[in-house]
């Protein structure tokens, strides 16, 4: 009984631990405002400019992918057939511009020597015109289904890691469906958030020191990052906890964010970090 009783005073002191490192405030000695934040990591999604059925995704969560690199097709027979029948299309109006051309120039001499009316020299320009006209139209509906025929491959724009995979071969998706999700490796920056007492003493470019759980193997410490304060809101918003008191529930802050100027692969999204900054060295700043 006394081994049980001892095992969940343990688990409640651990889970009250736990709980007040959550909800704990930042602190301020006077010389160092101490904030905890979490790591935050610009992601954006990819998708095709046109509708299709995915014929092959090259990447899998985690890769790496480089700008400019291949990542999905889908199925481009139907706006290959498009394009040839576009081409076709233009052939035939460039031949009827062509006849009209040919009919045209000569009505200009014959105009020229009165050997023709008016009537017959503006009829005879006006087909030329509509011609010309007509020959355009099919030149940009046949660029326009060229395009679309492009589409069908999706290249990186950026370079970035995948962080998740939103589709697979045989899936039909629309324009604009994301077909994967990734993340820049920079910028990566902390966001924190400052009461509005400590607000007067920090300021954006300010030097700042960002300290992660993770321990590094080798030198046997926590790792730490340089970064500085790169944004400050002009708006203060309630403190953002999902557990909180009723004092804590009351307190507004502002949020801020602490970019990392050596930024490296241990960084991940939603990592919990501890940002310290020297109001006394950097006062003057």
């Amino acid at each position: 009984m006394n081994k049980k009783l001892l095992l969940i005073l343990a688990v409640l002191i651990a889970a009250a631990a736990v709980l007040w490192f959550t909800l704990k405030p930042a602190e301020n000695t006077g010389a160092q405002l101490t904030l905890y934040g979490n790591v935050d990591i610009r992601q954006f999604d990819l998708g095709f400019q046109v509708p299709g059925q995915v014929t092959k995704m090259y990447f899998e969560e985690g890769d790496s992918i480089k700008q400019g690199s291949l990542i999905a097709e889908i199925d481009a027979a139907d706006y290959k057939l498009q394009e040839a029948q576009a081409e076709s299309e233009v052939a035939k109006a460039s031949a009827a511009m062509l006849q009209a051309k040919s009919v045209y120039d000569k009505y200009v001499a014959l105009y020229s020597s009165g050997a023709i009316s008016k009537l017959d020299f503006e009829t005879a320009e006006n087909t030329f015109n509509e011609l010309r006209s007509a020959y355009n139209a099919s030149v940009t509906a046949k660029d326009i289904l060229a395009r679309q025929s492009d589409y069908s491959k999706l290249y990186a724009l950026e370079e970035g890691v995948v962080t998740a995979r939103l589709a697979e071969p045989g899936t039909i998706v629309q324009k604009g469906t994301a077909i994967y999700t990734l993340s820049k490796p920079r910028p990566i920056w902390v966001r924190a958030y400052v009461s509005e007492t400590d607000l007067g003493n920090i300021y954006e470019d300010m030097p700042a020191e960002i300290i992660t759980d993770s321990t590094d193997p080798q030198t046997g410490i926590k790792r730490t990052y340089e970064g500085h304060i790169g944004y400050i809101s002009p708006v203060s918003e309630f403190t953002p906890k999902s557990v909180q008191t009723t004092d804590l529930r009351t307190d507004l802050v502002y949020k801020i964010r602490v970019y990392v100027d050596n930024p490296d692969k241990f960084l991940r999204q939603g990592m919990p970090t501890t940002v310290t900054l020297d109001l006394i060295a950097n006062r003057g700043k």
